[in-house]
């Protein structure tokens, strides 16, 4: 029965919240057509949301702070490490050292880019990883293993949300993010303010903060597992290709980074399950990664890759693209060579010699099966 009525105090304010909630993104985004024509009406929509924003959180005030808490969870993020999916699945839960290092990076991640705390939070983290790799203990380095991997899989994710909101929201004043606002109890007292950490850090900051963060993996010694997880951040690269510039510069970087870590991995390896598993990886990493090279900004008046770098990068395309199947060459080059040729705007990465070696493979073989037929 104490269930019931406890289901019950707890469905009731959340029914109300929702219903308000619907209507005013509805009565918002009708005003909000209006307010684009008419300065008076912009200005009363500044003030009925200000007023709405304040009220709202005053009508939040009187219920327990364990409901508030229970209204969290679609969020995924929680000042409770324990709870996260990336803990529970990677097991940085498991030492306190791995939950400290999480918390700091998600925080990174959090924390807008402008305050203060941010450069302090940041520069924990990196102390805290960098102590991790100068014990030389391979426990420490296994925490910074699960950790950064775990870090690099949500922010690649949290960037990916952050532009489907840009593409969605078309940089509009959204009210179902600023409800989420106001119950996690983030209130400034000015609207733009608001309206700023309603939406999340930008995608610029989140992007930059990928590189960051590619550049610890890596520099830990965990460059397959970088590249791995990037080859298989499809979502992302297809949103990519429409991000703003610097956005588009960050995952430029970020590419061309792993492209070059890519090179030297498995150079030891000459035959069995890790040749042919890394093979996979390269033609993932290609199929996935390609399509926004040739599209991508690359810089206009700073470039992001200057031209000797951009030069190094077509060299490792080809010579990944030469260790593919033949089969498997054919269907990157057929990729590469739409995107190239239908994006006006970019001459980059131009594997015009990759294309012409395997047509001369082609033709070999097509003479020789000609032959087999005689």
């Amino acid at each position: 029965m104490g269930m019931m009525e406890n289901s019950a105090t707890v469905m009731a304010p959340l029914l109300l919240r929702n219903t308000v909630k619907s209507v005013l993104i509805y009565a918002d985004k009708s005003l909000l057509n209006l307010a684009g024509k008419y300065k008076l009406l912009e200005i009363i929509r500044y003030l009925i949301v200000t007023a709405f924003l304040f009220f709202l959180r005053l009508f939040l005030s009187f219920f327990p702070s364990n409901y508030l808490h229970s209204l969290k969870s679609d969020d995924g993020y929680t000042f409770k490490p324990t709870q996260s999916s990336y803990i529970a699945d990677s097991g940085i839960g498991d030492s306190g050292i791995g939950r400290s290092l999480w918390q700091l990076l998600v925080s990174v991640n959090d924390i807008p880019v402008s305050s203060t705390k941010y450069g302090i939070v940041r520069s924990l983290a990196e102390r805290l990883i960098e102590g991790n790799n100068r014990e030389d203990v391979e426990a420490l380095r296994e925490v910074n293993r699960r950790v950064l991997s775990a870090a690099f899989s949500r922010t690649i994710c949290r960037v990916e949300a952050a532009l489907i909101e840009l593409g969605t929201g078309s940089g509009q004043f959204r009210l179902d993010r600023v409800f989420r606002t106001v119950r996690d109890g983030v209130w400034s007292g000015r609207v733009m303010e608001d309206v700023s950490s309603c939406l999340g850090n930008s995608a610029e900051k989140l992007a930059a903060e990928l590189l960051w963060l590619t550049q610890k993996l890596v520099g830990c010694g965990f460059e397959e597992e970088a590249v791995e997880r990037w080859a298989s951040a499809s979502n992302l690269a297809q949103l990519s290709v429409v991000a703003e510039n610097r956005v588009q510069g960050s995952l430029v970087k970020v590419s061309a980074f792993l492209f070059r870590q890519m090179k030297d991995i498995g150079l030891e390896e000459t035959e069995g399950g890790n040749k042919e598993r890394l093979r996979q990886t390269k033609m993932k990493m290609l199929i996935t990664w390609l399509p926004f090279l040739c599209r991508g900004n690359n810089g206009t008046d700073i470039p992001v890759l200057s031209l000797s770098e951009r030069a190094e990068l077509e060299k490792i395309l080809e010579d990944a693209i030469d260790m593919l199947q033949h089969e498997e060459q054919e269907q990157v080059l057929s990729l590469w060579l739409h995107n190239f040729t239908y994006f006006p705007s970019s001459d980059w990465p131009n594997l015009h010699a990759s294309y012409a070696r395997w047509c001369t493979t082609s033709r070999k073989l097509f003479f020789s099966s000609i032959k087999d037929v005689k």
